[in-house]
């Protein structure tokens, strides 16, 4: 029997311990290219209710029919072009919407990160003050601040009320590869290439905990839904699950044939973890389990740390791929629905836009360009 599952959760979320089955119905070209180190370094639009017809009113005059909603079939993603944006000098390495979608982030070995707003596709701001390129970038959930993870070592801390640094966090001992804000915006993690997983205080600026995460550099790190755990993965080829609190190794997950993770994410009720890897496949696990219940395949992804996502409104997942293709699968069957061309070189990322039909992708040094697609559904 197939196995179906659902990612969404309900306003309760229970911990990982007793997470619920799922139901069975229905870089580097210097770090920031996310390439591994040399052998010497260790959702869419939602839909609206129709409100009810009003009471019979003999006064009232007569409402036009509502019209009949038709079954169209299974949805299907039809993304298009609609923007091209141009303004890195090297290599992208990562792009995020931000938490309202207005605004999207992207950093480059260039050293720099732009803030572009998503609907024109203007620069807003260049944030300039890493002193080597950067490998990550990551929006808080509050949308107050930008937080970026560098080969300088460091972690900075920028302020979207006034566009400039708020803090520079020291503590990684050699390039730091991934960063990511908790749920309430209090937290950062941060990994990199001293196998560590350190997570800070926002208000204060300093390391709560190094966490002895890895035996190889630390490729992403992420919170769940509520904040309580931390992931991560690294070139070790593991994902590791942390209790936020405590600091304790929760979980560990690992497939047979133990290849590089490059990404990692949450599904939004914490039940699944969906990963990226260096033998070509995106595979998603059972938190609960410990074991993989999906698998994707079709792109390219030999080499790079190329960033995975659940496409906008959650039945696909989107990846970037070494082929200069962006690919969509169906989240329950498996099956690609979609491969979006256009870039010249790797798409190195893809983000997902929070409300909107729109997917954002990113490629390297031979392009240069982040690419805005949005979905146009097809009739019938």
């Amino acid at each position: 029997m197939a196995v179906t599952m659902e990612v969404d959760g309900g306003d309760h979320k229970p911990p990982l311990e007793t997470l619920e089955p799922p139901p069975e119905q229905n870089g580097h070209d210097e770090a920031h290219s996310r390439s591994p180190p040399p052998p010497e370094v260790k959702q869419g639009v939602a839909s609206t209710a129709l409100s009810p017809p009003p009471p019979p009113d003999s006064s009232a005059q007569t409402p036009a029919p509502i019209p009949e909603l038709k079954h169209v079939g299974p949805y299907k993603p039809n993304y298009k072009p609609h923007l091209i944006l141009s303004g890195h000098s090297r290599s992208l390495s990562s792009i995020k919407f931000s938490p309202d979608g207005t605004m999207l982030a992207s950093c480059a070995a260039d050293k720099l990160i732009k803030l572009w707003d998503a609907e024109t596709g203007d620069i807003i701001k260049t944030f300039e003050g890493h002193t080597e390129g950067i490998s990550d970038v990551a929006w808080s959930a509050n949308g107050e601040f930008l937080a970026s993870a560098s080969d300088d070592k460091t972690v900075r801390l920028w302020s979207l009320e006034n566009f400039a640094v708020l803090k520079v966090l020291h503590g990684h001992t050699n390039f730091v590869f991934c960063v990511n804000f908790s749920p309430s915006s209090k937290l950062l993690a941060s990994g990199g290439f001293d196998e560590s997983v350190r997570v800070w205080d926002v208000a204060r600026g300093k390391t709560l905990k190094t966490l002895p995460a890895h035996s190889d550099p630390v490729t992403a790190v992420t919170f769940n839904h509520d904040g309580t755990l931390i992931g991560s993965c690294s070139m070790d080829g593991l994902i590791r699950l942390w209790d936020t609190e405590s600091g304790q190794c929760l979980k560990t997950l690992a497939d047979d044939d133990n290849p590089i993770c490059s990404h990692i994410k949450f599904t939004p009720n914490s039940r699944f973890i969906l990963a990226s890897t260096q033998d070509s496949t995106v595979r998603l696990w059972n938190t609960q389990t410990s074991k993989c219940v999906k698998t994707y395949t079709g792109h390219t992804n030999r080499t790079y740390c190329i960033f995975t996502d659940f496409a906008p409104g959650r039945k696909h997942i989107v990846s970037g791929s070494e082929d200069m293709k962006i690919y969509l699968w169906d989240l329950q069957t498996r099956e690609i629905v979609q491969v979006l061309e256009g870039h010249r070189d790797v798409v190195i990322a893809v983000a997902s836009h929070p409300t909107r039909r729109m997917i954002a992708s990113a490629a390297m040094e031979k392009d240069l360009t982040i690419r805005l697609w949005i979905d146009q559904p097809m009739e019938g």
